[in-house]
């Protein structure tokens, strides 16, 4: 992505209720939206992460935000890595957290998700949608979610923490700045989030120990076999111990 770019931010398109923001955010990007158009919502009826799981957050208690990129160049792989931790700096503007970086891309405070990414588009036609879920208010969730999932209300002592508006204006900031940023700068900001590393781990061809991510950000594992690189697309990982 180019230093030079506009800021994040503008157009904007806000939906009360929508499907899903990655989708209207696409259909625009498809239709030839400028980079930096954002859509939001106050409500989703199929947000989703990655590995197609669902997102689920009441009505106004997350950000919900989906920001179309163009341009994109040899870097576009960092996309995901530059996002989470765009969205650790945000956080952390907005409320006394500390958050770690589950790869490729999941945002946790004290192993508890807080916020989850999904980036998804064309390439080949030079553009990206960056998706962010990012639970702000929320003091419940749904009873599958208890004990997996946080938000900035729940770790903060703050009685009236930051609203999804602040944490919107955080986010653009900080995502601007990492999307142009040297990549060596978002690897190493990144690996200084890594939660997994050193852990043992499992996918679905195997386990080993994580070992970090390469300048490409394939996470390495230390296998039996000898070291591996996975592709984020290609894995979905379980902590084994």
């Amino acid at each position: 992505m180019s230093s030079t770019t506009m800021a994040l931010g503008f157009p904007r398109v806000h939906h009360r209720l929508t499907d899903s923001t990655n989708e209207r955010a696409k259909a625009l990007a498809g239709a030839g939206a400028p980079h930096g158009t954002i859509v939001t919502a106050d409500e989703q009826t199929a947000g989703r992460g990655r590995q197609g799981r669902a997102w689920t957050a009441e009505p106004g208690s997350a950000l919900l935000l989906s920001v179309i990129v163009r341009d994109l160049d040899e870097r576009h792989s960092l996309l995901p890595l530059a996002t989470a931790v765009a969205v650790c700096e945000a956080a952390e503007a907005c409320a006394p957290v500390t958050c770690a970086i589950k790869w490729p891309n999941d945002v946790w405070v004290d192993r508890k998700k807080l916020a989850g990414v999904l980036v998804e588009g064309r390439p080949q036609e030079g553009w990206a949608v960056v998706g962010v879920g990012l639970n702000v208010s929320a003091r419940r969730f749904p009873a599958e979610l208890e004990g997996i999932a946080t938000s900035l209300a729940l770790e903060s002592p703050v009685e009236d923490p930051q609203s999804p508006g602040a944490a919107l204006e955080s986010l653009l900031h900080a995502l601007d700045r990492r999307l142009s940023d040297d990549p060596g700068r978002v690897l190493e900001a990144w690996r200084e989030r890594d939660t997994l590393k050193g852990s043992r781990i499992s996918w679905r061809d195997g386990e080993g120990k994580a070992a970090g991510v390469d300048d490409t950000g394939a996470l390495l594992v230390e296998t039996a076999d000898g070291r591996v690189a996975l592709q984020a697309g290609e894995v979905h990982l379980t902590r084994v111990t």
